[in-house]
């Protein structure tokens, strides 16, 4: 069945909501349960037909999104940030929707898509140490040095701190491949989750768990 909501650019079939059957229907509500949002995304349907390969975005995306040391708007603007370092617009705008949801301000998503670098981010000069070191995640880690390491270090982030930041942009330099790869990048101007009407949110439960 043609979904009406991804054009031909996909590559792969997609499984809509409504016809998923065993395990990718039990995936579907697990992944608007734990996203707070009322339909599953379509980074997630990329690979629905193959529900052993879905558990694993999925388990990558818990990983990021979980419980985690960083605050869950620093985890969506590292998100937002790696995905425009990695050339990938319909992401910036899914997770810029995201830190807005979790008290990102509209001067620091408008600054993420336009910004050339770390530098045009409305940020302090902590936080911008940190978007250093996972803006290299992007465009090289291979170079990332000791020197990196520790200067990020001396600006006041943790250890913990810098392995959640970095596990987060080299989650998504995975995902923003596998939407670009898989042809939803070029599908439509903006994701579902960017394109929602003006009032739109994540569950009370979902914002309750990130305080």
């Amino acid at each position: 069945m043609t979904d009406p909501n991804v054009l031909s650019t996909v590559r792969v079939p997609l499984v809509e909501e409504a016809d998923a059957e065993g395990r990718t229907a039990e995936l579907y509500d697990l992944i608007k349960s734990r996203m707070g949002i009322p339909f599953v995304p379509d980074m997630f349907r990329l690979v629905s037909s193959r529900p052993d390969l879905l558990e694993v975005v999925i388990a990558g995306y818990g990983g990021v999104f979980n419980d985690g040391v960083l605050p869950r708007a620093t985890r969506e603007m590292i998100s937002a940030w790696s995905s425009k370092v990695n050339g990938c617009p319909y992401c910036v705008g899914t997770h810029n929707w995201f830190l807005a949801q979790f008290g990102g301000e509209q001067e620091l998503t408008d600054a993420i898509e336009t910004a050339n670098s770390v530098d045009e981010l409305p940020i302090d000069d902590r936080t911008k140490e940190l978007m250093r070191l996972v803006t290299q995640v992007g465009t090289g880690a291979f170079r990332i040095t000791e020197a990196d390491w520790a200067r990020t270090e001396a600006a006041g982030w943790s250890n913990a701190e810098m392995l959640e930041a970095v596990f987060t942009a080299a989650m998504f330099a995975f995902i923003n491949r596998m939407v670009d790869g898989l042809g939803l990048g070029n599908s439509v101007t903006r994701s579902r989750v960017a394109s929602q009407p003006e009032g739109a949110t994540v569950s009370e439960d979902r914002l309750a768990e990130s305080r």
